[in-house]
């Protein structure tokens, strides 16, 4: 009977950790304006403040692509990879196309990530680069806005710590809407392959 009653709990959990992976594939299943699938709800309106200190809104970038990825400066790997990959995937476009396109990196860190901050880190990435900070109200509101996943983990002393983040690429349409998304890992090649289809 002990027996029985274990197998049945065990068959429950499986049963639930496979609902979930469905959810989410149904969610991220590379569904696109392109396909003409149901696009989930991503993004919204924001006021940050970018790089040189300036307020902006999701309205400045009207009429070009945004291609927006959330982080943090302090990221030991993921952010610095992906943000290099962007960098290589837009020269692969070429001027024309690559010119659509906004790159956006958007802090999960806004306590240490200042403008001043966020200028050094993503001038190194291109002059083209985007970096946007704010309150954590404002990041907070965003990050929701674009179902990003973001928290702390302690570190040996107050001021050190990580952000464990989620890590996916979201590209928005010229009316700021989302478009398509891109998963951590993918290859510059095709990254510019993936953006070729949607910005042309």
């Amino acid at each position: 009977m002990k027996f029985s009653r274990t197998l049945v709990a065990l068959v429950a959990v499986v049963v639930i950790a496979f609902v979930a992976i469905g959810v989410r594939v149904i969610i991220w299943s590379g569904q696109d304006s392109a396909a003409g699938g149901n696009l989930p709800a991503i993004g919204g309106p924001f006021t940050l403040t970018d790089q040189t200190g300036k307020t902006v809104s999701d309205r400045d970038f009207q009429g070009r692509y945004m291609l927006i990825f959330f982080g943090y400066t302090f990221c030991p790997d993921v952010c610095p990879t992906t943000l290099s990959t962007v960098a290589a995937a837009l020269e692969k476009l070429g001027p024309a196309a690559a010119r659509k396109v906004v790159p956006v990196f958007v802090t999960v860190d806004p306590e240490r990530d200042t403008a001043e901050v966020m200028r050094d880190y993503v001038g190194a990435f291109g002059s083209g680069f985007v970096g946007l900070t704010g309150t954590p109200d404002q990041i907070a509101k965003v990050a929701k806005a674009f179902k990003v996943y973001a928290a702390k983990v302690k570190g040996d002393s107050p001021g050190q710590y990580s952000v464990d983040h989620s890590a996916i690429l979201y590209l928005m349409g010229p009316d700021g809407r989302f478009v398509a998304h891109f998963t951590h890992g993918m290859s510059a090649d095709d990254l510019a392959a993936g953006l070729k289809k949607h910005v042309g």
